[in-house]
């Protein structure tokens, strides 16, 4: 009959015992708190040596490259000043009959396509309208030649556009112009342009 194992009787066995899990030793009010304390300071620092930077100025942009069909930028809009609320409007074609879904996704391929081109070419605008919280207000207009009247309007007052010319996988012929992004702009040249069409 083969004899059970026998117990370790050296000490080691017992220091065992009181050791604490790594994590607990790490939460420990000795520990945690100075380790709050440095992370909060070096948050602090990070965020203040962001702050630093100079403002870009909003003067005009260079002209968008030619790079897809339709879908073309303005320069950044005339006379814009640094503290100026900017805002961008979504226009949607109601006669496309698109289901609420596809009209939420068609106004987010037009916002981040807007964004992108504005990326390369403005960046000083981009981040006017970061900074008073990315205002964007859903508009409707009736069909294909309203859209383009207001994309006319808007690109000779210097306001950028970006059309979204729709895949035809779901809801519409493929290449059918959903949404009209406008600006980011100042809202007295935005609803120039804008101001007549109605809420979506």
């Amino acid at each position: 009959m083969a004899t059970p194992p026998r117990r370790n009787t050296n000490g080691n066995g017992s220091r065992r015992k009181h050791e604490e899990p790594w994590l607990a030793a790490g939460i420990r009010p000795a520990n945690f708190l100075p380790g709050l304390a440095i992370g909060f300071l070096l948050g602090l620092l990070l965020d203040l040596s962001s702050s630093w930077r100079p403002r870009f100025s909003l003067g005009p942009a260079p002209p968008p490259s030619a790079s897809r069909g339709s879908n073309r930028s303005a320069g950044s809009p005339a006379g814009v000043s640094a503290g100026e609320e900017l805002k961008m409007v979504l226009v949607v074609r109601q006669d496309l009959k698109m289901g609420a879904g596809k009209i939420a996704s068609q106004c987010a391929h037009a916002a981040t396509g807007l964004y992108a081109e504005l990326l390369a070419s403005n960046r000083g605008l981009l981040r006017q309208w970061e900074q008073f919280g990315q205002a964007k207000i859903v508009l409707a207009c009736k069909n294909q030649q309203d859209m383009n009247r207001i994309k006319e309007t808007a690109e000779h007052r210097g306001i950028p556009t970006f059309v979204v010319a729709d895949a035809g996988r779901t809801q519409v012929l493929a290449g059918s112009k959903t949404v009209l992004a406008v600006g980011p702009g100042r809202k007295a040249d935005i609803d120039t342009v804008t101001g007549k069409l109605r809420l979506l």
